[in-house]
């Protein structure tokens, strides 16, 4: 049986084409658009995969979609938005109160530990507002009355926007169907947060679990429990919206200027440099967590965020929207895991790309394993509609995932000619990963691109740009020429087999780890050796490599720690800032010059820049006192 999974088409549009619950094919949208969280019906994902898989799309069965259709939509926001009105009849608006106190008792940020990007005092805080939006912000903060009118006005507009957007959704799903010849083939649809629960769990390789799923917003609900085993999946609770903790992130996210929905991991890392005792009383009230439920006062009001943007800087905001998000997170599951007795967690939705969050999950006292579902947000719900599509029995038989390298791979003969297009300079070899390893060894910078394309957000070592971890400057230098700015350090790429050595607590979460959807405590040996891939709070965002998750990666990791002694290397993903990761070899060569990186390896083939050595040069006269030695290597 062969079943299309399809992707919210709002953002970040995926593609899941499955046979008899396997997945062969998966892809987002935008690798091929090139346009970052591409919205849409995936015209192009939908094309290479039924051409890779050489399926004609009558082959189909079924398609499989993460949402009802328009009206049913329509009914369930209505209901949320009728059930939010009643609950916030119950609120005093204690955090208002908290809010004044604080503004009165006065305030200093502890700049000890200086942030890459936010050197000076004045970027420490938001640019002042012009007066009326300042009297604005504090009114709408410290009122009980306007926090909770704001609120509900906030949700109106929400409310009519959101009904617009799934009939425009839904439309263009019906007319994407129809242009490949689908329309008459059975479309399932499925409530939202079914689907995340569903590929967490199916994914995983825990035979019972706890499901828990946290995102923005779904079929009227932001999130759901569910009680996972032999005999399916049988929802518990859900999480009913406006009450999202996916809203509350995004709401920081935006208040401290940056990009929702894009930016979030910024905020992890820079919540590091804070103190969360600031605010965390204040933000803490606004929440209910009784019984295993989430209520949140004033849940879509985003002033509320401003205004403590306006008096605090940013690290301290964020220090106390990171703590509130994972006190809270913990506080829920740590009840439906007593409730329930059930010892392992599996999780997904927009929410748990939040890898910190993930960390406190796993170290809740009594769960004994987790599991991130590598897609977590809404780009992997195709898949988990098309498991539902399925159904369960079917999907025990297909089994947890071995690996998500999901998407296109190239020939090389294809390779050749993307390098050939550009007069480069290359040489081939029988074992790439021993020269790569060689280069690395000598300090360089080697973009990866070998094998299948990596399905989800992370660079999982076949797209990605890697560096050894001993220099802690290079997330500054590094990012500077990849023109990025980011507060976290590079993620990075680990033998399997050396992940005690590395960090603490890593027992019941390695599968996870070899996606790099959580954080751990380094040991000190990994602080010591790799300083460049530990943070300012003792953690790393580690992808366990294995021999049987990538072999070709495995084997370039173990010829570097023959060389170093350091199973180690950065891992960042391979693109230029504000786009998607690579996906082919002319993306792969783009990114490779525009980077200045110094080699590419691309499937057998070496390839040194064409200004390897200015490039080498410039980089050390822009980084005084740097460590790194020049080496000139040629292939």
């Amino acid at each position: 049986m062969r079943i299309l999974g399809i992707s919210p088409l709002d953002k970040d549009t995926n593609v899941s084409l499955m046979e008899d619950g396997r997945v062969l094919f998966a892809c987002g949208e935008e690798r091929l658009s090139r346009i970052k969280l591409q919205s849409g019906f995936p015209h192009l994902a939908l094309r290479e995969g039924l051409n890779r898989l050489g399926w004609d799309p009558q082959s189909l069965d079924a398609v499989a979609y993460a949402f009802y259709d328009a009206p049913e939509e329509a009914r369930l926001i209505a209901e949320s938005v009728a059930v939010d009105l009643a609950e916030h009849a119950k609120d005093r608006g204690e955090s208002n109160r908290l809010y004044r106190a604080k503004i009165d008792s006065g305030y200093k940020v502890n700049r000890t530990v200086r942030i890459p990007g936010l050197e000076t005092e004045a970027a420490e805080f938001m640019p002042r507002k012009v007066w009326y939006k300042k009297f604005l912000y504090e009114r709408l903060a410290g009122s009980a009355t306007l926090d909770a009118r704001t609120h509900r006005r906030l949700f109106g507009t929400w409310q009519a926007n959101a009904i617009a957007d799934h009939t425009q959704w839904n439309a263009e799903l019906v007319a994407g169907l129809k242009s490949f010849g689908l329309e008459n083939k059975p479309l399932k649809r499925f409530q939202h947060h079914d689907t995340h629960a569903a590929n967490a769990y199916y994914s995983s390789p825990f035979d019972t679990a706890l499901a828990v799923t946290f995102d923005g917003y779904g079929s009227g609900m932001c999130g759901g429990v569910y009680a996972c085993g032999p005999d399916g999946i049988r929802n518990l609770h859900r999480f009913r919206f406006p009450n999202s903790l996916g809203i509350f992130y995004e709401h920081v996210t935006s208040g401290l200027g940056f990009k929702p929905s894009r930016h979030e991991g910024k905020i992890v890392g820079l919540a590091a440099y804070g103190d969360a005792k600031h605010l965390a009383e204040i933000l803490l009230a606004r929440f209910d967590t009784t019984d295993g439920d989430i209520k949140i006062r004033g849940g879509l009001n985003h002033n509320f965020t401003r205004a403590l943007a306006g008096h605090f800087a940013k690290r301290d905001v964020a220090a106390a929207y990171q703590y509130v998000l994972e006190e809270v997170a913990r506080r829920v599951v740590s009840y439906w895991l007593q409730k329930t007795g059930l010892k392992k967690i599996v999780v997904s939705g927009g929410v748990h790309a939040n890898v910190k969050l993930n960390q406190r999950l796993h170290e809740i006292p009594g769960a004994e394993g987790l599991f991130v579902y590598p897609n977590m947000g809404d780009g992997g719900c195709g898949t988990g509609a098309a498991m539902l599509a399925f159904g369960h029995e079917t999907m025990r038989r297909a089994g947890p995932f071995d690996n998500v390298y999901f998407g296109p791979d190239y020939t090389e003969a294809q390779i050749r000619a993307a390098l050939d297009a550009e007069n480069l300079k290359y040489e081939r070899h029988d074992e790439p990963e021993e020269r790569t390893a060689e280069l690395l060894a000598d300090n360089h910078i080697v973009g990866r691109f070998a094998g299948r394309m990596e399905y989800g957000p992370r660079a999982l070592g076949n797209r990605s740009v890697l560096y050894p971890a001993k220099d802690p400057e290079v997330n500054q230098w590094l990012n500077h020429q990849l023109a990025r700015t980011e507060f976290m350090p590079f993620a990075p790429s680990c033998l399997a087999e050396a992940a005690p050595k590395l960090f603490h607590n890593v027992s019941g979460c390695e599968k996870t780890a070899e996606f790099m959807t959580v954080t751990f405590d380094c040991t000190d040996w990994m602080k010591g050796h790799s300083p460049a891939a530990v943070h300012v709070d003792g953690t790393a965002r580690p992808q366990l490599v294995t021999p049987q998750s990538n072999p070709g990666y495995h084997k370039l990791l173990a010829a570097y720690e023959r060389r170093t002694g350091i199973p180690v290397v950065i891992n960042t993903s391979f693109n230029m800032h504000e786009e998607p990761i690579i996906c082919t070899p002319q993306d792969a060569v783009r990114a490779f010059l525009l980077g200045n990186l110094d080699y590419l390896a691309a499937g057998p083939f070496l390839v040194p820049h064409p200004k390897l050595k200015e490039n080498q040069a410039d980089r050390e006269t822009s980084r005084p006192g740097a460590k790194r030695e020049l080496t000139g290597a040629k292939v």
